[in-house]
């Protein structure tokens, strides 16, 4: 049996500032790639969307936050937006087409691609123990 290729994970500008705020690690973010990766998704959103829970710091998941990836199995992650549960219920159907949207389009980015969006601030790259 093949070892899983390694998973990059990424964050846009605006989830990392607000991971930062909130103190959200990036041990917890990548806690919640790798339940993804196990088959563990919260919730299934379409055209390479997810939403994964994100426990509080020193809370549960149930009382923490709401995070939206763009999600390739074995290739890549990258957070895009995160609500506190108790401030939003959920994506509203416009935010969702364009979260949508801007999953397919960055899914087909080849890694030269997200390398510039990284190079460029647009995108940080989540660190991974686990990985090395």
């Amino acid at each position: 049996m093949t070892e899983n290729p390694r998973i990059r994970i990424y964050a846009n500008r605006w989830f990392a500032k607000f991971a930062a705020k909130e103190r959200i690690s990036d041990a917890m973010l990548a806690d919640a790639v790798h339940r993804a990766e196990s088959g563990l998704i919260d919730a299934d959103l379409g055209n390479g969307l997810i939403k994964q829970r994100i426990a509080r710091q020193g809370g549960g998941k149930s009382g923490g936050y709401r995070s939206i990836l763009i999600f390739r199995l074995g290739k890549r992650a990258i957070f895009v937006f995160a609500f506190a549960k108790s401030d939003k219920a959920n994506l509203n159907a416009a935010e969702l087409k364009i979260y949508r949207q801007a999953a397919s389009i960055t899914l087909e980015l080849g890694e030269d691609q997200i390398e510039t969006e990284v190079e460029a601030g647009r995108l940080v790259e989540v660190k991974d123990d686990e990985q090395g």
